[in-house]
């Protein structure tokens, strides 16, 4: 088996890949080496063979990474030989180069706009799906050591996702924002028109919600601190991000209120804080404070500080009102800056534990820890609560948004009985 230590120091130094890109990278030539033992005998004929052996099972995209994976490689092998010629594609292989550069140009331009790390992991992953579809089907030409790379080409892909990929339309969507920044800020290619691609269509799906009783059996059903995390989600509303991005100052138990720090698009709100979860989170408080005591004792990493402010005020990420609600267990080793500090809990934890809860309790409902929220502004919706109430509540932007409670709110049919009922009535 090769030795890959070299291989991913050059990868890393040379091409600017992410960890997770090279552990992707090492794991194909791994399987390409694997398979073929003796490649060096006929490069191109094994390569040709690995390539065909996975189209036949993985997709495009799959088999694409693979070859680009293996060429890489190759092309590292003549280089540290000092043979200069190329063993599948030309050892200027343009493709490589390009690729690094855009995402570069990518990652600065969310990094100065302060995006989450997860939608600049999206974003990334997106167009990394569209130069394999350009560089597999379209092959555009290259002028000046860049392809020539058009809206034509992205309505194409649009296409192809509606029509062969059949992905949902949110995932489209998403999809066309992430290619949007490509076009606009890297390639700075107009891209109006776009309304003839072929964009899936959208399908109107009513929210899970749970009945009051079903939220008893399955906040029954989770053990400490998740019980309480779900409760402070159904009590308030609040989307699963924002339930973990809390941290203690953001608590208000005089006026009973909670505050959301930039939610859903960047907005900051209040919602509840009822007084029947005051009790719980104040020993589950106490319990906290001492796992930060010892924290500090021991000279541990900080948390993680909102954008800035850890330059302006560095010793805030170890004061106890900046500690997280629900932090994690391990510290988290920032990608874009370098350092270590405490994280919120991840996401698929609390959701892993909702799940198994539902399934507990016998709920026969696609619930999930959303469902909470759903559940909230329904049954506010049922005891009478305005809707404009409840969009500030939820921190929806639009009202129409809030309105689709409306048709699964039971109380709120307007008394309407089915005629089968009368003729029930007159049945002997």
């Amino acid at each position: 088996m090769p030795d890959l230590s070299r291989f991913s120091h050059f990868l890393k130094q040379s091409n600017h890949f992410s960890d997770k890109d090279i552990s992707w990278i090492c794991y194909w030539v791994e399987r390409f080496c694997r398979a073929f033992p003796q490649w060096e005998q006929n490069r191109e004929g094994a390569v040709q063979n690995f390539i065909q052996h996975l189209s036949s099972y993985k997709k495009n995209y799959v088999v694409t990474q693979a070859q680009r994976a293996v060429s890489m490689y190759l092309l590292f092998i003549d280089t540290m030989k000092g043979n200069k010629k190329a063993p599948v594609e030309s050892d200027q292989n343009p493709w490589i180069a390009y690729r690094a550069q855009v995402y570069r140009s990518i990652q600065d331009h969310i990094r100065i706009k302060h995006l989450a790390l997860r939608t600049e992991k999206a974003y990334l992953a997106w167009t990394n799906r569209f130069l394999d579809y350009v560089e597999r089907f379209i092959k555009p030409e290259w002028r000046d050591e860049q392809p020539r790379i058009t809206a034509h080409h992205l309505r194409s892909y649009l296409s192809y996702l509606a029509v062969q990929r059949k992905i949902s339309a949110a995932t489209q969507e998403q999809a066309f924002n992430a290619l949007l920044l490509l076009f606009r800020v890297v390639l700075h290619v107009d891209v109006d028109g776009l309304a003839s691609a072929l964009r899936a269509k959208r399908r109107r799906r009513l929210p899970v919600v749970l009945t009051r009783a079903e939220v008893g059996q399955l906040l029954s059903h989770l053990q400490s601190p998740y019980r309480l995390m779900a409760s402070l989600m159904y009590a308030s509303g609040i989307r699963l991000e924002e339930c973990l991005s809390l941290r203690v100052k953001d608590l208000n138990f005089d006026d009973e209120t909670l505050e959301v720090r930039s939610g859903k698009g960047g907005k900051d709100r209040l919602t509840l804080f009822p007084k029947v979860l005051h009790s719980p989170m104040r020993a589950y408080l106490d319990d906290l404070h001492l796992r930060w005591e010892r924290d500090r004792k021991k000279g541990a990493a900080g948390v993680y500080l909102p954008e800035a402010l850890a330059l302006k005020y560095p010793a805030a990420q170890y004061e106890w009102t900046w500690y997280w609600l629900f932090p994690s267990k391990t510290i988290f080793n920032d990608e874009r800056t370098g350092t270590s500090a405490y994280w919120h809990m991840h996401p698929s934890v609390l959701q892993r534990q909702i799940h198994d809860a539902v399934r507990s309790a016998g709920i026969n409902k696609l619930a999930s820890a959303h469902t909470l929220r759903h559940s909230f502004a329904t049954h506010l919706l049922e005891d009478g609560y305005d809707i404009r109430t409840i969009q500030e509540l939820l921190g929806h932007s639009h009202v129409e948004t809030t309105m689709i409670y409306t048709h699964v709110a039971v109380k709120n049919k307007r008394g309407v009985i089915s005629p089968i009922e009368a003729l029930a009535r007159l049945s002997p």
